[in-house]
């Protein structure tokens, strides 16, 4: 489920899982640009791809850059910037995103 005004910028692939939720105004990110500035000035774009598992909440406001892989069950706090990969069943938030627990892999009422 994907909410309103989200942008996914795909020059390299993006795979989203099942049951996965986006809320507003997430940035899923698979493209980037050259460090060196002759790269940027000839518009070289470069991209690494990026991969929601299964089951994965993305909090309103979230960045997810180029390059990661959130494993099943993940929870990304609002306005949280991940930089980075992480696992199955775990809650991120911040920017950067760091884990700020497990995520337990039952219902809830």
């Amino acid at each position: 489920m994907c909410n309103y005004d989200n942008v996914i910028l795909d020059i390299a692939p993006v795979t989203i899982g099942n049951h996965c939720m986006l809320a507003t105004h997430v940035q899923i990110y698979s493209a980037y640009h050259p460090l060196d500035p002759a790269g940027r000035e000839a518009f070289i774009g470069l991209g690494k791809p990026v991969t929601l598992g299964d089951d994965v909440w993305v909090g309103g406001g979230s960045v997810i850059l180029p390059g990661v892989t959130l494993g099943n069950n993940v929870i990304v706090g609002a306005n949280s910037t991940v930089t980075k990969s992480f696992g199955d069943n775990v809650i991120i938030a911040g920017n950067p995103a760091r884990i700020l627990r497990e995520n337990p892999n039952k219902f809830q009422k």
